[in-house]
């Protein structure tokens, strides 16, 4: 090969090597709506989904507005409800209650299976018990304390006038409102409320800056590891809680990726997969719509 030639090719590989492949920049990234919308469009159901950054102006709404089933997600709004009470000293977290067989009901939870008729513990656990484990038996306990209208009363006049709970859970003639219960289930909301009230969480503004920070704490216990948690990177922080029903999967919390916290709410129903399987389909669509926002405001 010529000698002039052979360096003239050395300098343009020397120049690749130097300058490598271009980074990505922020323009190249996708966004939120490319990475959500193929998904949402390919479940086979009715889907809503908010997002907002709280810390920002990023902003995604598909059907953000329209009432959904909350299946147990609504847990998260009586826990608002039972704190405020506590703050105006109408409960008192640390009082104890009493598990009846009675009480017991079927369905997610430990204390219908574990826990023995008598046993007693403080109104704080039954709290607890009610999100990090969806503990139904334990969220009709709170209720008996707090009432059950009370919830749907302090959401709207938090701005949140269709997140209401309906009834105790498994408990149908306990309803409030029957045919809202014919509609829903247990309760009812939308993307756009969830997020309003995930905001208030995350500013504090949710009864109180210490009350606020104790429900913080009661969501990031939540150990539903098939929806939002799923395909997160392990060290991943985030505040959630979730509710399943044959025909929906719920979803809303605050992640935590490096960009700084992000509010989600995932709701679906009539959903065509009905399966109480790993891989059903509104499962897999909360963990892939989580995984692509926290992936969007990650800067790792």
């Amino acid at each position: 090969m010529h000698s002039n030639l052979k360096r003239g090719l050395g300098l343009v590989l020397l120049i690749a090597c130097c300058h490598g492949p271009r980074p990505a920049s922020a323009q190249d990234k996708p966004s939120l709506s490319e990475r959500l919308l193929p998904l949402i469009e390919a479940h086979q159901g009715r889907v809503a989904v908010g997002v907002e950054r709280l810390d920002g102006d990023d902003r995604f709404a598909y059907h953000n507005d329209e009432v959904f089933p909350t299946a147990s997600l609504i847990k998260f709004p009586v826990l608002i409800e039972l704190y405020r009470q506590a703050a105006e000293g109408r409960v008192d977290l640390k009082a104890q209650v009493t598990l009846r067989a009675a009480d017991k009901v079927p369905g997610s939870g430990i204390l219908t299976s574990h826990f023995s008729d008598g046993a007693t513990f403080a109104l704080v656990d039954a709290a607890r018990l009610m999100i990090a484990y969806s503990d139904n038996t334990a969220t009709n306990l709170v209720l008996d304390q707090i009432g059950i209208a009370a919830t749907g009363e302090t959401m709207r006049a938090l701005g949140c006038s269709n997140t209401r709970i309906h009834s105790k859970v498994f408990r149908g003639d306990t309803s409030i409102d029957p045919e809202r219960s014919k509609r829903y289930g247990l309760g009812s909301t939308t993307a756009a409320e969830m997020v309003l009230l995930l905001g208030k969480l995350h500013r504090r503004e949710l009864v109180s800056h210490e009350a606020s920070e104790a429900m913080l704490a009661h969501l990031k216990t939540c150990d539903d590891k098939h929806k939002f948690r799923r395909f997160l990177p392990d060290d991943a922080v985030l505040a959630y809680k979730t509710g399943s029903l044959d025909a929906v999967r719920t979803a809303a919390g605050i992640l935590y990726p490096s960009g700084g916290p992000v509010a989600l709410c995932v709701l679906t129903a009539e959903n065509e997969d009905r399966r109480w399987t790993r891989d059903n389909a509104g499962d897999l669509l909360c963990a892939e719509i989580a995984r692509e926002v926290y992936a969007a405001f990650d800067r790792r």
